[in-house]
C-alpha cells in the first residue's frame, strides 16, 4: 500500500506535522486551493495500485475497512467504483448513496418533499431514503469521501472532471464509469467516520453556491442545454421560495437579520443565471 497526501495550501503546520509522523508518505504541497478534482487527480497520477482509494481529509477508515474493500473489489469484477458505509461523528448512519439526479429529483428536494416522505421511493429517489443500507447494493453513485476506485476502470473513462471545482464530481465519474458499462456497488461491511464539511466549514456560502454550480454543470454536461436551463427554472422557483418562506419566519420572530439559509438562497436567485 502506498500513501499520498496532497495538500490544497493549508494555513495551518499540518502537512509538517504529518510529515514528521509519517516519514514514508508522498506529499504533494499546492501553491493555491486546486479544488477536489484536480488535487485528486495529482495523487491518482502518481499511484501505482490496482485500487485507488480517495480519502478526505474529513473522513477516517474504521479498522479492517481497506482490506475489506480491496477483498469485495476483488470478488467482483464488474465493479468500477465502490463506496463504503459513512457514519457522522456521533455514531448516526450518514446517507452515501445516490441515484442521479433529475429535474424532479431536484424539485422533490427544494419543496421537501423528499424530507416529508423519506419512505417513498419517488420523492426519496435521489438519497434513496427508502432503504435501510445494510446490504450490498449496485446504486448509481457513492459519496466520494471514501471511494474505491479500479484503475482498469479509470484507465478506461479517465480521471476527475478537473472543471468540478468540488461537488457532484463523484457523480459525474459514477455516471460515466456506469455509461462505460462498469457498477458501481455499496460495500456495507467497510465503514468510515466522515465530519460532513468539515474540509469546506469556513467558507460556507461560497461552498453553498458551488454546491448548485456543480450540480448545472452535471445537468449541461450529461443532459444538455434545454434540459439545464428547465433546472435553472427550478432552482429559481425553489430558491424564491425559501427566501419568501425565510423572510416570514424572520417577520413572525421578530428578528431583525435575515437567516443564513435565506442569504444563501437569495444569493442563489442573483447568480443563478450566470452560473
Amino acid at each position: 500500500m502506498e500513501v499520498i497526501v496532497v495538500d490544497n495550501h493549508s494555513n495551518d503546520e499540518s502537512v509538517d506535522a504529518a510529515r514528521q509522523s509519517f516519514p514514508q508518505t508522498r506529499f504533494i504541497e499546492n501553491p493555491a486551493n486546486y479544488g477536489f478534482a484536480k488535487a485528486n487527480n495529482q495523487g491518482i497520477r502518481q499511484a501505482q495500485g490496482r485500487y485507488l482509494l480517495l480519502l478526505n481529509s474529513d473522513a477516517f477508515v474504521h479498522e479492517e475497512a481497506l482490506t475489506n474493500m480491496v477483498q469485495f473489489m476483488d470478488a467482483h469484477a464488474d465493479t468500477g467504483a465502490g463506496g463504503c458505509r459513512l457514519f457522522f461523528e456521533d455514531g448516526s448512519l450518514q446517507r452515501s448513496c445516490f441515484s442521479f439526479p433529475t429535474l424532479l429529483t431536484e424539485f422533490w428536494q427544494l419543496t421537501w418533499l423528499d424530507r416529508f416522505f423519506p419512505r417513498s421511493r419517488t420523492f426519496g429517489k435521489y438519497r434513496m431514503t427508502y432503504w435501510d443500507m445494510t446490504d450490498s447494493h449496485p446504486v448509481d453513485a457513492v459519496m466520494g469521501a471514501c471511494l474505491i476506485l479500479r484503475k482498469e476502470a479509470l484507465d478506461q473513462i479517465g480521471l476527475l472532471d478537473e472543471q468540478f471545482f468540488m461537488f457532484s464530481e463523484e457523480i459525474d465519474l459514477c455516471y460515466r464509469l456506469k455509461q462505460a458499462g462498469w457498477l458501481v456497488r455499496y460495500i456495507p461491511h467497510a465503514s468510515a467516520v466522515h465530519l460532513w464539511g468539515g474540509s469546506s466549514s469556513q467558507v460556507k456560502e461560497e461552498t453553498f453556491l458551488h454546491l448548485y454550480r456543480s450540480r448545472i454543470r452535471f445537468f449541461r454536461k450529461h443532459y444538455g442545454m434545454w434540459t439545464t436551463c428547465l433546472y435553472k427554472g427550478v432552482l429559481f422557483l425553489g430558491s424564491l421560495l425559501r427566501v419568501i418562506l425565510a423572510g416570514i419566519s424572520r417577520i413572525l420572530r421578530g428578528e431583525n437579520e435575515e437567516s443564513l439559509k435565506g442569504r444563501h438562497y437569495r444569493r442563489l436567485l442573483i447568480s443563478l443565471w450566470s452560473m
